[in-house]
C-alpha cells in the first residue's frame, strides 16, 4: 500500500466549474458620491430597486449621482430646513434682532443657566 500514492488535486487551488452555458442576470451600473468627492460604483441587477443613498469608504453617507430630486422628501414634497421653519414663524428683521440680543447678552458674559 505504501507504494501506492493517491493522487488528487488540491483542495481550492482549481475550479472545476466553469462559465460555459451560465446567464448572468442583467446589470447596470449607479454612481453615488459623497460629500468630500468619492465616487462609487455599484453593479445592481436590472430589476433592484436603487438606493438614494449608499455608505462611503469614508464613512460619509454617498448621494445618488445626478439625481435631481435632491431636495426632495419620501412624501414628494420640497425638505424644510430649519432656516424655512425659521421664516414661517419670524420675519428676517425679527431674526436679526433677537440676534443682536443674543450676541450682547454673550458678550456682557450673560449666560443662562441650564442645570
Amino acid at each position: 500500500m505504501a507504494e501506492r500514492s493517491l493522487r488528487g488535486m488540491s483542495i481550492g487551488a482549481k475550479s472545476l466549474e466553469s462559465d460555459q452555458n451560465v446567464d448572468f442576470a442583467a446589470r447596470s451600473e449607479v454612481a453615488y458620491v459623497c460629500p468630500k468627492g468619492h465616487r462609487t460604483i455599484l453593479p445592481l441587477a436590472e430589476g433592484a430597486e436603487v438606493p438614494q443613498d449608499w455608505e462611503c469608504r469614508c464613512g460619509q453617507i454617498a448621494h445618488l449621482e445626478g439625481n435631481e430630486d435632491e431636495g426632495i422628501g419620501k412624501n414628494g414634497k420640497p425638505t424644510r430646513t430649519h432656516w424655512d421653519m425659521l421664516l414661517e414663524r419670524r420675519s428676517e428683521e425679527e431674526l436679526q434682532t433677537v440676534l443682536d440680543k443674543r450676541l450682547k447678552m454673550h458678550h456682557e458674559g450673560w449666560f443662562p443657566d441650564y442645570e
